[in-house]
């Protein structure tokens, strides 16, 4: 805990000084409210003290919720999954891809209640089947159905919100949901894992969580952006230096569960469905030198799903690495 928090707790005095300043503006960070190591920026006041925002971290249950809250200019920093990130540079909202939050694994997976007659993706014909639409849970649903076969016909899709998936479980209106931590681990406790999406990125439908920022608010403010990137790479740096010792008992996993509201016995297992990457890795042509490709693919894909009317021609004017390379 000393390694992140001790360095997190570093400025607060600052932040106070801060707190009485007229000029600090106020900023909007939306997030997820997944339990990973970022998350600690959210419990102190360091963050607003090296940059001079005033911080509100905003949770968002679907990226459809960040799409219109970033067009509309509410919010100008978030992370956003990579299929709503499609759909939202395939409709020209005017954002860019600045680093990745996480590659997403195990974190979001399909599970079948119990009783369901649910074992394989063969067996999900003629089931009901709870996603948010539009999310990368739902991209991995479309491209497992793909990969298995079976035609979107074949199955009835229930778009609805993690919450309304936990509530639907429990009075049995669907079969199976593909969903995200920590609604995942919840129905978990009546239900099997079928596949995860580290199972269907190796079929070539990878996914991810990305950190968007309004294009011209960032260009106004390079140097808080690149301070920003700098705190969330060091707390991902703190996980991956021993992620082994980030067990139940750990302070950084208390101090990530009390921020998210998740359950302790939970955390080391939500983390263990991620992959963070530093930065260092991140501006390599795999990464962000290739995620324009990567988002055009995923919004050729969606385009022939009927998720959206029509794929950009190049989306590289939606990624900028330089935020990055400044910061690694």
């Amino acid at each position: 805990m000393k390694r992140i928090l001790g360095y997190l707790a570093i400025g607060v005095s600052a932040s106070a000084m801060l707190a009485g300043a007229a000029s600090a503006e106020k900023i909007i960070i939306g997030h997820f409210g997944n339990p990973i190591p970022m998350q600690l920026l959210s419990t102190t006041d360091t963050l607003a003290a090296d940059t001079g925002w005033e911080i509100e971290w905003r949770k968002f249950a679907a990226g459809t919720d960040v799409i219109a809250a970033m067009a509309s200019g509410d919010v100008v920093l978030s992370e956003l999954g990579s299929s709503p990130l499609a759909i939202a540079t395939s409709q020209g909202v005017d954002i860019q891809l600045i680093a990745y939050s996480d590659v997403i694994g195990k974190a979001e997976s399909l599970i079948a209640h119990n009783g369901s007659g649910i074992a394989s993706l063969a067996d999900l014909k003629g089931k009901r089947i709870g996603v948010p639409v539009g999310s990368t849970a739902h991209y991995s649903l479309m491209g497992a159905l793909q990969h298995e076969g079976i035609a979107e016909t074949d199955v009835t899709i229930m778009n609805m919100p993690p919450d309304q998936i936990a509530a639907a479980w429990e009075q049995g209106v669907i079969d199976a949901a593909w969903v995200w931590q920590p609604v995942q681990s919840e129905i978990l406790k009546t239900g099997t894992l079928v596949i995860g999406a580290d199972q269907t990125a190796e079929w070539g439908f990878p996914t991810f969580d990305g950190w968007v920022v309004n294009r011209e608010f960032g260009q106004a403010n390079k140097d808080k952006i690149v301070t920003f990137l700098k705190a969330v790479d060091k707390a991902n740096a703190a996980y991956l230096a021993d992620p082994a010792a980030w067990t139940v008992e750990n302070a950084e996993v208390q101090a990530l569960a009390t921020a998210t509201g998740a359950d302790p016995a939970q955390v080391p297992g939500i983390l263990e469905g991620f992959t963070f990457l530093p930065l260092a890795t991140q501006v390599e042509a795999t990464w962000l030198g290739g995620a324009a490709d990567k988002i055009k693919s995923t919004a050729e894909f969606l385009k022939a799903a009927g998720r959206i009317d029509s794929v950009g021609d190049d989306y590289s004017g939606f990624v900028n690495a330089e935020f990055a390379e400044a910061a690694k």
